[in-house]
């Protein structure tokens, strides 16, 4: 059974960002790769699609082409649930995994699952029309969002910082692909990006959650509790 990894908003290279627990599941004889998100430059839409809905058409193109009849297991990180369910029903997807993400009910938009949070990331017009994180710089990015990460890690994540399509942020989603799918969520219990309030609200309806004591990024810092639910899920 092989496993999709959806990442964040404002970030590019999944693969990069995936491969540390992408390295233990290959050791297990998993196979998993990560899904190239049109909004943050790392793919092309179709039919002239943007943002989320690029996105989520990206995540049903890579599901159309699994040959397994054991299905996928699809990882959404933080704004990658958001495209999960976005997606929508899909026969290849088997079980779901969130990790500091979001299930949102049909209608909600990103941005607004973010609007009540007290410390939110600050986020600012790239220059181009496009979104952006503001007010950082390696240390400080490092400090949020890789705490739990030694400095060169801390400063590779900063490299894949990356400018987004604004309609990600703001484009209420048309289903809720989360529903009625066996999932598992990762509450980060030291995320200093997400709180741990608003990742137990969207926690509560999955059909189980797990506690892991780590930042934001645990599939990076922590792979082995990330790859132990993965293969608790097959």
């Amino acid at each position: 059974m092989e496993t999709l990894f959806v990442h964040g908003a404002l970030v590019r290279d999944g693969a990069w960002w995936w491969s540390p627990t992408a390295a233990l599941l290959d050791r297990a004889g998993v196979r998993s790769r990560a899904v190239a998100l049109p909004s943050c430059g790392e793919a092309s839409s179709e039919d002239g699609a943007s943002g989320l809905t690029a996105d989520a058409a990206a995540l049903r193109r890579t599901l159309d082409e699994v040959d397994d009849p054991e299905g996928v297991i699809v990882v959404g990180h933080s704004y990658g649930g958001t495209v999960v369910a976005e997606a929508g029903h899909h026969p290849a997807v088997a079980r779901l995994l969130f990790v500091s993400s979001y299930l949102p009910d049909v209608g909600t938009a990103q941005g607004a699952i973010m609007a009540d949070e007290p410390d939110p990331v600050s986020i600012g017009d790239a220059g181009d029309g496009r979104l952006t994180v503001t007010g950082y710089d390696a240390t400080s990015f490092g400090a949020r969002f890789l705490q739990d990460a030694d400095p060169s890690t801390q400063r590779a994540g900063w490299e894949r910082v990356t400018a987004q399509d604004p309609t990600s942020f703001v484009t209420p989603t048309t289903a809720a692909g989360w529903q009625g799918v066996d999932s598992t969520y990762l509450v980060c219990t030291d995320d200093r990006s997400t709180t741990v309030g608003l990742q137990r609200l969207h926690a509560a309806r999955a059909a189980r959650s797990v506690d892991v004591p780590t930042g934001h990024h645990p599939f990076v810092t922590r792979p082995d509790l990330v790859a132990e639910q993965v293969l608790a899920l097959r």
